[in-house]
């Protein structure tokens, strides 16, 4: 359930003080800005306060009208309805940042009284098989379900008994176990929505299937890994061929035939390096043949702690009560098998205070027009650069305002619906693909006009923005991030649906690294990062930490464990059966003592006799 608080939208989105209007979550120069200024319902310039009924009931609640801005035809209806279908119908989780921010201030959720958040009638939730309805049935852990599955009795349901005990055995089996049947797919990590995807091809009985798997690795601790290397033989030994995209070695070295990708990324990359056997590509001479073998190994010296954050008695989800001290000032990586309450325990206790910059697993979320400049705000400097170098608005540089080419609105392409069909794009015949009216790319900054910057990667932008006439400090320094967390080979302008995982989880990592905190929580940063990269990101964590910040990484790469400085380790299982702290201190204690799972393959990883 949700309340929509009128009072919050006032004071804090729509201002009833004096000034023009602002829309929550639409920019006065976007499209969607353009519509309510020029609907013609009211004046746009005039303080909310001093409208009159009808203009307050038209701004908020007007039912869908056809109307003509600027000579198009567009829909205009209020501003609540129109928020409730663009945002609130959505998966808070899912909202771009400035969104879920505003719905936090004008929104409340709470469970529903009559339901008590199981979504379901009386009738439905008062049917029960041995004291069991279907609600306390979904809420229960997997691996518990599929007990009391199997100790039911039913003849007259015993397919269906057998049928529904298999998939939940499959659950288990693929390493979610831990998980609910209710537990809502948008707080799924990517490794578990990807997992979950499996199960239903895991019972099938077809064969002569190509199934591709996009990194099933994601979020698994080496533990977990075997039990994925040993799914993907299963599949492939019933007569299937299984296609697999994959960084970590464990499971590039149980393939049958690799293909070997570069020489290296983006406009560099795009070659078949490599095919052929596990043993040929650690011949080969390939950046990912040379990195196959590579150990990390641990560190001689570990920093000393500055302090500590004292979590006490933390119990979300499957914790137990767990009182532990994050040490500040070092590089701590908090580890444990999937679903042993890594997440819970960091993100659930740290992640609400002050001085905490949290970087999660959460992909980016964003329309088709987003790309890098947009998401790091690096398109606000390089727009002014180029206003202030030919003495007209910023604007004019912003594909989704007055620059914008009028036939594709800015979007560079052309979207036909076709019916029941795919919807078909093909490029802007107007402006080329470039997004901009023809008279925007006669101003230049540098030589360049705004399209050329866009097309440009990080790595060039990053000296064009050094010195010279486009010199831009603000841009540069956004830009240095970006090249720091390998992602030099970007294009601009590129637009991030079309950006790995792994691309899109460091893009979030370099636009956090200017927020203002002495606390750093990284959830993953490994993933999508190739063998070479790892070294790199490691680079990137000691600088953060020597740069006097305290540094969180919910991992399972054995390097990172390696280099840390100290390591918190969960579980001793999942779900219910982890939950505690098993182990605190440092790696070396960690490989040495061998107490833990995680211990035991850390131990392996580098080495140790």
């Amino acid at each position: 359930m949700s309340d929509f608080d009128l009072t919050a939208l006032y004071d804090e989105e729509l201002s009833l003080n004096e000034g023009a209007l602002k829309i929550p979550g639409y920019s006065m120069d976007g499209w969607y800005g353009r519509i309510f200024r020029g609907a013609g319902f009211f004046d746009p310039d005039k303080p909310i306060k001093k409208f009159t009924k009808k203009q307050l009931q038209d701004l908020l609640y007007k039912e869908p009208t056809k109307i003509k801005v600027e000579g198009v035809n567009v829909t205009y209806e209020g501003l609540i309805p129109k928020i409730r279908k663009s945002m609130l119908a959505k998966d808070r989780e899912a909202m771009q940042p400035h969104i879920r921010a505003f719905v936090d201030r004008a929104i409340t959720f709470q469970t529903c009284p009559e339901c008590d958040g199981t979504r379901l009638t009386e009738a439905a939730r008062s049917s029960k098989i041995a004291g069991i309805s279907i609600a306390d049935a979904c809420a229960m852990q997997i691996s518990d379900l599929a007990d009391w599955v199997r100790d039911l009795d039913e003849p007259s349901v015993g397919p269906l008994l057998k049928n529904l005990g298999d998939t939940l055995d499959s659950f288990v089996g693929i390493g979610l176990g831990y998980l609910s049947l209710d537990r809502p797919s948008g707080t799924l990590s990517g490794g578990e929505s990807q997992r979950t995807k499996m199960i239903r091809h895991l019972g099938s009985s077809l064969t002569d299937v190509t199934y591709v798997f996009d990194e099933p690795t994601i979020g698994l601790h080496p533990h977990d890994i075997e039990r994925m290397n040993t799914l993907l033989l299963q599949l492939r030994d019933k007569g299937n061929t299984v296609l697999v995209v994959e960084h970590k070695p464990e499971t590039i070295a149980i393939a049958d035939h690799v293909v070997d990708l570069g020489p290296h990324a983006g406009t560099s990359g795009g070659e078949v390096c490599f095919q052929g056997t596990v043993e040929g590509l650690r011949a080969s001479d390939t950046l990912t043949g040379r990195h196959l073998d590579d150990r990390a190994s641990l560190k001689p010296d570990t920093r000393e702690a500055s302090g500590a954050i004292e979590i006490r008695g933390a119990d979300d989800h499957n914790l137990h009560s767990v009182d532990v001290d994050v040490p500040l000032g070092v590089l701590t990586v908090v580890t444990g098998v999937a679903g042993s309450g890594k997440s819970s325990l960091i993100h659930g206790s740290l992640g609400r205070r002050d001085d905490v910059v949290s970087i999660d697993q959460g992909a980016i979320k964003g329309s088709r027009r987003s790309n890098p400049a947009t998401y790091t705000g690096l398109l606000d400097p390089v727009r002014k650069a180029f206003a202030k170098a030919n003495g007209v608005k910023p604007g004019l540089f912003s594909a989704n305002s007055e620059g914008a080419c009028p036939v594709c609105n800015g979007a560079g392409v052309i979207y036909t619906e076709l019916g029941f069909m795919e919807t078909v794009s093909s490029p802007c015949e107007e402006c080329g693909g470039k997004r901009f009216k023809p008279e925007v790319l006669d101003y230049r900054l540098g030589g360049k006009d705004i399209a050329e910057v866009l097309a440009m990667t990080v790595d060039e932008a990053e000296a064009f923005f050094a010195d010279g006439e486009a010199r831009t400090p603000a841009a540069h320094k956004i830009l240095d991030r970006l090249a720091d967390v390998g992602l030099g080979y970007l294009t601009l302008g590129q637009p991030l649906t079309t950006l790995s995982g792994g691309e899109r989880q460091r893009l979030k990592l370099a636009t956090h690294m200017g927020d203002k905190g002495g606390v750093y929580i990284l959830d993953e940063p490994t993933t999508g990062l190739h063998l070479a990269d790892v070294e790199q990101l490691l680079g990137l964590l000691d600088r953060l930490v020597d740069s006097g910040k305290s540094v969180i990484v919910i991992e399972h790469h054995q390097a990172v464990m390696a280099h840390a400085d100290w390591i918190i380790d969960l579980g001793p299982g999942a779900g219910h059966d982890g939950g505690r702290v098993v182990f605190e201190g440092t790696p070396a204690d960690l490989v040495q003592g061998r107490a833990t799972t995680t211990g035991e393959h850390l131990a392996a990883y580098v080495g140790a006799g």
